[in-house]
C-alpha cells in the first residue's frame, strides 16, 4: 500500500481524532511507530495542522471504526487511493511523499535489473532526471547509503505494461545496433576467403607454368638429337657413295692402262 497524501498531517489528524493504535497509524501513513508516538506526545510535528483523510477521500468512517474495534486490523484505503496510477492520472500525476522518496530506489531497481534501458526511458517511466540517474549509477547520490532497490510497479510509479514496452523497445534497439557488426564481420570473412582463393589459383598457375617449362626443357635435347641423327646417316651414305664411285673410276683407269 502507498502512503496517503501528506502522511504526517494525516497522522496528526488520526492521533487527535481517533482511537487507532500507533501501529495502525504507522502502517497506514508509512511512518515509524516511534515517530507516531512522538507526534502523540507533542515532541514532533507540533506545528503541523492535521489533514483529514476522510475529506480527501482516502478513508471512510466505517473503515476507521472497524479498525478501532479490532486493534489487529489494518486500515484499508479507498479504491481511488489504492489505484495509484488512476489517482495520479486524475490528479495530474501528483505523487505522495513516500512515492517521491522511493524514486531513487525505483531507479536503482531498474538499473540493476534492466541495464539495457536508456536514461530517457527511465526518466519517462519513473519521472526523474538524467543527472539523478547518473548519480545513482555512479554511487554519488546523496542518499546512496540508504537506497534499497524497489520495483517501481509495486510502488506505483509506473505500470507493468509500460515497463514491458520499454524493455521490448530497448531490446529491439540493441538487436539493431548489433546487426551491422555481424554483417561487417561476414563481409570481412568473405573477402579473406576470396583473397585466399585467388592466391591459391595464382600459385597453381605458376606451378603449372614451371612444370611445363621444365618438361619443354627436358624434351628439347631429345628432339634435337633425333633430328641430327638422320642428317648424320645421310652424310655417311653420301660419303660412301662418293668413295665407291672413286674406287670404280680408279679400277676403270687401271684396266684401260693394262689393255694398252
Amino acid at each position: 500500500m502507498t502512503a496517503p497524501l501528506m502522511p504526517r498531517a494525516t497522522a496528526v489528524w488520526l492521533v487527535e481524532n481517533t482511537t487507532l493504535t500507533f501501529r495502525q497509524i504507522s502502517d497506514f501513513c508509512e511512518i515509524h511507530e516511534l515517530e507516531i508516538q512522538a507526534i502523540a506526545d507533542g515532541d514532533v510535528s507540533s506545528n503541523i495542522m492535521g489533514l483529514s483523510p476522510i475529506d480527501n477521500n482516502q478513508l471512510t468512517w466505517e473503515e476507521i471504526h472497524r479498525c478501532e474495534a479490532d486493534s489487529t486490523a489494518n486500515l484499508v484505503a479507498n479504491v481511488l487511493e489504492r489505484n495509484v496510477k488512476e489517482k495520479n492520472a486524475k490528479a495530474k500525476k501528483m505523487l505522495s511523499p513516500s512515492q517521491r522518496n522511493d524514486k531513487p530506489s525505483a531507479i536503482a531497481w531498474v538499473i540493476k535489473n534492466y541495464p539495457q534501458l536508456s536514461d530517457s526511458q527511465i526518466c519517462k517511466l519513473i519521472g526523474t532526471t538524467k543527472p539523478t540517474i547518473e548519480a545513482i549509477r555512479n554511487g554519488t547520490h546523496r542518499e546512496s547509503a540508504n537506497i534499497r532497490p524497489k520495483n517501481p510497479v509495486i510502488i506505483g510509479l509506473t505500470s507493468e505494461k509500460e515497463l514491458d514496452e520499454a524493455i521490448s523497445l530497448a531490446q529491439a534497439r540493441l538487436e539493431k545496433a548489433n546487426a551491422p557488426k555481424k554483417k561487417a564481420t561476414k563481409k570481412k570473412a568473405t573477402k579473406k576467403t576470396a583473397k585466399k582463393a585467388v592466391a591459391k589459383k595464382t600459385t597453381k598457375k605458376t606451378t603449372a607454368k614451371k612444370a611445363k617449362e621444365k618438361a619443354a626443357v627436358k624434351k628439347a635435347p631429345k628432339k634435337a638429337a633425333k633430328k641430327t641423327a638422320p642428317k648424320k646417316a645421310a652424310k655417311k651414305a653420301t660419303t660412301k657413295k662418293t668413295s665407291s664411285k672413286k674406287k670404280t673410276a680408279a679400277k676403270k683407269k687401271t684396266t684401260k692402262k693394262a689393255a694398252e
